[in-house]
């Protein structure tokens, strides 16, 4: 059987959400079906700070997403930036993105990543997070049959760009799910302290992203509470304790 015929045979499984936003999660329950792995997190956008996630194949690893992303650092954003897969068992974690390691193994039951690049979409290059609960089957994984599957991820995206309605915010609704609404509250909460606390728009990120993990927090956790009035930005310090040097 082609690899395509197993992803529909996958994809057929896996209920249409009456909500076209959550076509992204369909998707990743799909690929996590075809695949044999245990999580998968799809996400867009440029490396770096851009990133937004668009949809998971379970709670577990929405959160792995976000964790990465609250350590402002991990392989999805390597996938991304060098448009390669990057594999990882928990040993490679630790030793390139500690951070991000500490977290997942704090938060979730996952031990080990693979992050592919899926081709471009109309909101730029697209990541497919893997993720495994047991490092040793990561070498099972065949890549070349999930870089296939990345690809139909992408071109299944396309096809709702094209024949889906739309969101009324602009766009395919596909990139405005859930998650990247939270996503979404990163970058208003991101205003609020730059107005708040005269910093530049990265330094207030790293505040954000501090001020989570201090608290156990994910990043767009804390933003909704900022947004919300419920968090105050001037009481968003760093983890010493100390306010950020103002922006000059």
């Amino acid at each position: 059987m082609s690899i395509a015929t197993r992803f529909r045979a996958a994809l057929d499984g896996v209920p249409e959400p009456a909500d076209p936003e959550l076509l992204p999660v369909r998707l990743a329950r799909a690929c996590a079906r075809t695949l044999g792995v245990e999580g998968v997190g799809l996400s867009v956008g440029s490396a770096g700070e851009a990133r937004v996630p668009l949809g998971a194949s379970t709670g577990t690893a929405s959160l792995a997403e976000r964790l990465q992303f609250t350590a402002g650092q991990g392989p999805c954003e390597a996938a991304q930036r060098y448009q390669e897969p990057v594999f990882a068992a928990f040993s490679d974690l630790q030793r390139r993105w500690g951070a991000f390691a500490g977290l997942l193994a704090e938060h979730t039951p996952y031990r080990a990543v693979v992050a592919l690049p899926i081709g471009e979409t109309l909101a730029g290059p697209g990541a497919m997070d893997l993720f495994f609960t047991d490092e040793s089957t990561v070498p099972d994984l065949d890549v070349f049959e999930a870089m296939a599957v990345g690809d139909l991820t992408s071109a299944a995206l396309g096809d709702a760009t094209v024949w889906a309605p739309w969101s009324p915010e602009g766009g395919p609704a596909w990139l405005h799910g859930p998650a990247a609404r939270d996503r979404g509250l990163v970058w208003t909460a991101i205003g609020f302290v730059v107005l708040t606390r005269q910093l530049s728009e990265s330094a207030a990120l790293d505040v954000l992203r501090a001020a989570a993990r201090a608290s156990g927090r994910t990043v767009d956790d804390l933003a909704g509470d900022v947004v919300a009035g419920r968090v105050d930005p001037d009481e968003l310090l760093q983890p010493d304790g100390h306010t950020p040097t103002t922006h000059d």
